[in-house]
């Protein structure tokens, strides 16, 4: 699995069209962010920022996870995704 295999996951994933949840979309930004910048290298968000620190929250729990990792399971996430829309 490598870059190609990748950026097909991220084209696959804005073509879904069933309900996915907000706990997967959190993991799976968590794992595209880890994948493309590495490390969370930002401050955390004002905690009145909900959606911003969640986001946040979930890209700094991969730390120290690294980009080739977080990109084999960002493609395995978008796969499982795929598999469970076509039920």
């Amino acid at each position: 699995m490598g870059q190609v295999e990748f950026e097909l996951a991220c084209a696959a994933i804005k073509q879904l069209k069933g309900p996915v949840s907000d706990h997967e979309k959190l993991l799976v930004y968590s794992f595209y962010k880890q994948a493309t910048k590495g490390d969370c290298d930002i401050p955390a968000p004002p905690a009145t920022d909900v959606k911003a620190k969640a986001k946040w929250e979930a890209w700094n729990k991969k730390k120290g996870m690294s980009k080739m990792d977080a990109m084999r399971v960002y493609i395995a996430k978008v796969e499982e995704l795929k598999k469970k829309e076509k039920g």
